[in-house]
């Protein structure tokens, strides 16, 4: 079952012993439980604010309310959680599947139908051998950096590494892009150490997925972003959207330049981050092993 999460909304007014203040308005904190009184909510401020010397915390229209963590620092997603759960996070793939707007949808055609298997098999024993046709950016895939670079390392050359079994940071964006502004900043990511670990970024807008809606106006990753992931030494990017990059803005692709040139994979068209904490589950996104290849569905997914 998923935990629920809770988060104190409020304006505050700080001071510091030895001189100044702070004043916050609209400030959204996450809470480990939803029973914690103003001046344990003070505490959690100064902690994820990385305050010292405070004299004195103030919270004004404090409201707690249950909504999912975004990731303050000093507070772990929620104790209710029981159990191990293994969430799916891949888009399933059927024929006729439109991922990309322009690029050919997958087809399913038989070689060997069940009828005809009969012939082949003992009484009672049948089988299916089907053929699928699509290009490799079908449903939920991953880039390799030979996706972009001519010498890059193919699917193949992905050490398992950097696939399988990583510490997810998920960011909670939902509320942190807008139609006008629809670039993720490197100002967005930068209150973790994200040093091995996978960056999924939860935009939402998997819930447009398969429909004419996805194609437009999609959230994205800054250049300056991806330089930022790069010199935080993350193990891969995900990212719930259409694309890494801003396909609306020329054919420049620096997020896919910057992250493939340091050998980082990414995945694209993720599906369900909501499900997932802020921190600590573990996420994996292997494709098949095709030498040659730049691009391949995953069937990503994480255990919480």
């Amino acid at each position: 079952m998923t935990p629920t999460d809770y988060r104190a909304h409020f304006g505050f007014d700080i001071t510091f012993a030895n001189g100044g203040g702070m004043h916050g308005e609209g400030f959204r904190l996450d809470l480990p439980a939803a029973d914690l009184d103003a001046d344990a909510i003070g505490l959690l401020l100064i902690r994820h604010l990385g305050l010292a010397l405070v004299e004195s915390v103030v919270l004004n229209d404090l409201e707690i309310v249950a909504e999912q963590h975004r990731g303050s620092r000093g507070v772990e997603a929620s104790t209710a959680a029981t159990g191990r759960r293994i969430v799916d996070l891949s888009h399933p793939i059927h024929a006729g599947l439109i991922t990309y707007p322009g690029l050919p949808a997958p087809t399913i055609t038989p070689f060997l139908t069940r009828e005809d298997s009969r012939a082949k098999y003992a009484p009672g024993t049948e089988f299916a051998m089907d053929v699928i046709t699509m290009i490799g950016n079908t449903g939920t895939y991953v880039d390799s950096p030979f996706h972009r670079y001519a010498e890059g390392g193919d699917l193949s050359s992905i050490p398992l590494e950097k696939l399988v079994d990583l510490p997810a940071e998920v960011f909670h964006l939902t509320d942190s892009w807008s139609a006008d502004e629809r670039g993720i900043a490197s100002r967005t990511l930068a209150d973790r150490d994200l040093r091995g670990a996978a960056v999924l970024l939860h935009t939402g807008w998997d819930r447009l997925f398969g429909t004419p809606e996805y194609g437009h106006g999609a959230p994205f990753l800054t250049g300056d972003a991806a330089q930022f992931l790069v010199d935080a030494g993350v193990a891969l990017v995900g990212i719930d959207s259409l694309n890494i990059d801003d396909t609306e803005s020329g054919g420049e692709r620096p997020a896919h330049s910057i992250l493939l040139a340091a050998g980082i994979p990414v995945v694209e068209h993720l599906a369900h981050l909501d499900t997932l904490p802020s921190r600590g589950a573990r996420f994996t996104a292997a494709p098949p092993a095709v030498a040659g290849f730049g691009t391949f569905p995953v069937r990503a997914h994480a255990i919480v």
